[in-house]
């Protein structure tokens, strides 16, 4: 093993995940195997989601998270209908930040009503990235995702047009969100037989329940050709806090216009059995000294091919809480591809 001894935070070369037995001090990773460093804790879409919060809000949780090396902002086109795009813009406008120093991502695939103004299609991706360049008030993007797969689309015109936007310099680089692997395989396949850019990262939901994609299908692709994981939701939108083990509190995300899906997940039988395995998962993250939503994100960050986690949060407390996860450490016989569940978790050692 190599010796880390005299290296600090944020000098590791090798995700966290080769080296179980160490506290997570790799704040930042390459994403995938491409050269870009990111941070491995970054804010999401509920950050920015016009209706969720004030701007003024919005504004404080960039700030923290910025001042606590946190580089990574993820919006996308479709989320308040491209407000939350505006609102990004805007703040990174007013705190007059290094262009350099932070890393935006947005996703394209609904824009609008009209036929031309949603999907993968080369116009709407070419109009669609521009469309969200000039909410942002940015001259490019450093990732810019397909937000999920098209099938009337054909993969050679999405790749050409992604790659057409990198050489344009309207981003960096290119990733896909939702797609499966064997979507992801084609775009690379595409790309090396015409000599185009593929994927870099693959953005997907990760969370206790929800497993398969992340520690068994993208590491496989994250070795054959370095598509890095970028995920989402750890927290299972918002059921490991234990906030609706009682029922839908009113100010909650599950009781909010819009959010239906959420509040029939969390009153169906199987969101029950979540929310009692829930119960015994705060009972272990007591006993360990942090919090259920601090070892949740911190599990994430376990996982092999996993160069970043997306953040929703709506308040300070909230974001101080989640960047705590960094502090939380595994015992060496903890595998993250293990069932982190109920029934083992005594067999499962974290410190703070």
């Amino acid at each position: 093993m190599k010796d880390e001894s005299n290296l600090t935070t944020g000098e590791k070369d090798f995700p966290a995940f080769f080296f179980p037995n160490l506290l997570i001090l790799v704040f930042h990773r390459n994403l995938g195997k491409s050269g870009l460093r990111v941070s491995c804790l970054g804010l999401g879409e509920l950050v920015l989601k016009a209706g969720g919060i004030f701007i003024s809000m919005a504004e404080n949780l960039m700030t923290i998270a910025y001042e606590n090396g946190v580089n990574l902002f993820d919006t996308a086109e479709v989320y308040a209908s491209g407000r939350a795009e505006i609102t990004l813009g805007n703040i990174i406008k007013k705190k007059g930040w290094r262009r350099s120093s932070f890393v935006i991502t947005t996703k394209i695939y609904w824009g609008g009503q009209a036929e031309t103004e949603r999907g993968l299609s080369r116009k709407h991706i070419i109009e669609g990235l521009r469309g969200s360049l000039s909410r942002l008030q940015l001259d490019y993007v450093d990732i810019v995702f397909a937000n999920r797969n098209d099938v009337n689309s054909p993969m050679e015109e999405i790749v050409r047009a992604m790659t057409f936007v990198i050489n344009q310099g309207m981003a960096m680089y290119w990733g896909t969100s939702r797609w499966s692997a064997m979507e992801i395989m084609e775009a690379y396949s595409v790309a090396r037989q015409f000599n185009l850019i593929p994927p870099v990262c693959e953005q997907a939901e990760y969370h206790y329940f929800q497993r398969d994609k992340v520690e068994v299908q993208l590491p496989e692709l994250y070795h054959k050709i370095g598509v890095g994981a970028m995920t989402w939701s750890p927290l299972a939108c918002g059921l490991i806090t234990g906030k609706y083990s009682d029922g839908v509190p009113e100010c909650s995300r599950a009781a909010m216009k819009g959010y239906q899906w959420l509040k029939e997940r969390v009153n169906s039988e199987e969101g029950r059995r979540q929310l009692a395995k829930i119960k015994e998962l705060h009972l272990l993250a007591d006993r360990l000294g942090c919090t259920a939503a601090q070892l949740a994100i911190a599990w994430c960050l376990r996982s092999e091919g996993v160069s970043s986690v997306l953040l929703g949060v709506s308040n300070t407390d909230q974001l101080l809480e989640n960047l705590g996860a960094l502090r939380v450490k595994f015992c060496s016989f903890f595998s993250p591809t293990s069932i982190f569940l109920p029934h083992t978790l005594s067999h499962t050692c974290l410190t703070m």
